[in-house]
């Protein structure tokens, strides 16, 4: 916070130059990281992602004027993923699940024809 010269107002620092510094720079480069794996998610599969950034500040203990407070910054990336094709089944009567048609019958004699005589060349 800094007194304008001018004006007499007050000016706050912007919230981009403390999350920048916050942790070292630490903060600023892991939740970049975690927003351009959002882009890029979004990006091959096509749906909505999201990235909540969660500022806390706690007061000392006691509630001392004057007392350092604690602040610290969390994330939490829900970035889409791709989404496993289903699979078709059937539900047979006792209902578990079944590639087989349940109203199918299976008691078929399959035996394979026999082939047709190939014309020889002439």
């Amino acid at each position: 916070m800094s007194i304008n010269r001018d004006t007499g107002e007050v000016e706050h620092t912007e919230f981009a130059a403390f999350f920048v510094q916050h942790l070292a720079g630490r903060s600023n480069e892991e939740i970049s990281e975690e927003f351009h794996t959002l882009l890029a998610a979004v990006n091959e599969h096509g749906k909505k992602g999201a990235l909540t950034i969660t500022v806390t500040v706690e007061p000392p203990k006691g509630h001392i004027d004057g007392a350092p407070v604690a602040i610290s910054i969390d994330s939490v990336l829900k970035a889409p993923k791709a989404s496993a094709p289903p699979s078709i089944y059937f539900v047979d009567d006792d209902g578990n699940a079944t590639r087989n048609d349940p109203r199918q019958t299976s008691a078929f004699d399959v035996r394979d024809l026999p082939t047709a005589k190939t014309v020889k060349d002439i």
